[in-house]
């Protein structure tokens, strides 16, 4: 059904600008970006607008379809196309000419199931695609900081699959999908944006 309800995140307005200096760099040769898990689709429109070398592709699960187009219809932006239905559960990756993929603060809301097979999705996209995930992430076991201990805690009561990720367990997921670290950026607020480069 749809809405006129357009949904608002605080987080996406206070991350858009730390996370656009690096894609800036990141999808510098990129022509057509595949959002995964656009959320409310604060940053599909924020991006779009400000890296004007490329075509932005939001996509989520059906529930967050309309807050998306709500987001999408309030701009005009050619280069934004209407949001897509992705989910990683049941679904293979949406057909498109995809040089570059984005993802933020998925992967400790998904099962880790499935952010096995949300790389099993991206292993099927072309040598020098381009991944940038950006998100809270552990490392060697250990929280960076006491508010992500907290903030851990808070997603398992919520969902006990959910929880911060290691990094090396989901670097090593995308070794496995033939993607290779570039650079492991320092974000505000305890998150860090990865970067990758599809090498087979």
């Amino acid at each position: 059904m749809a809405t006129d309800y357009k949904p608002f995140s605080q987080a996406c307005e206070n991350n858009k600008a730390p996370i656009l200096a690096v894609l800036q760099t990141a999808f510098a040769h990129a022509t057509q970006v595949l959002e995964i898990g656009s959320g409310t689709g604060q940053h599909a429109v924020y991006f779009a607008e400000h890296l004007p070398g490329v075509v932005w592709q939001p996509s989520d699960m059906q529930d967050n379809l309309d807050g998306i187009r709500q987001w999408v219809n309030n701009v005009n932006c050619p280069r934004l196309l209407q949001p897509l239905l992705f989910d990683v559960r049941d679904q293979r990756i949406p057909e498109g000419n995809f040089d570059a993929v984005f993802s933020a603060n998925t992967l400790h809301i998904m099962a880790w199931e499935n952010v096995r097979r949300t790389f099993q999705h991206l292993a099927t996209l072309a040598a020098g695609t381009v991944l940038c995930i950006y998100g809270p992430f552990n490392y060697q076991g250990q929280f960076t900081s006491v508010s992500n201990a907290r903030f851990n805690d808070w997603l398992v009561q919520q969902n006990s699959e959910s929880g911060i990720r290691d990094f090396e367990a989901v670097n090593e997921l995308a070794n496995g999908a033939g993607f290779q670290l570039q650079q492991d950026h320092e974000m505000p607020a305890n998150n860090r944006l990865l970067h990758w480069i599809k090498t087979r």
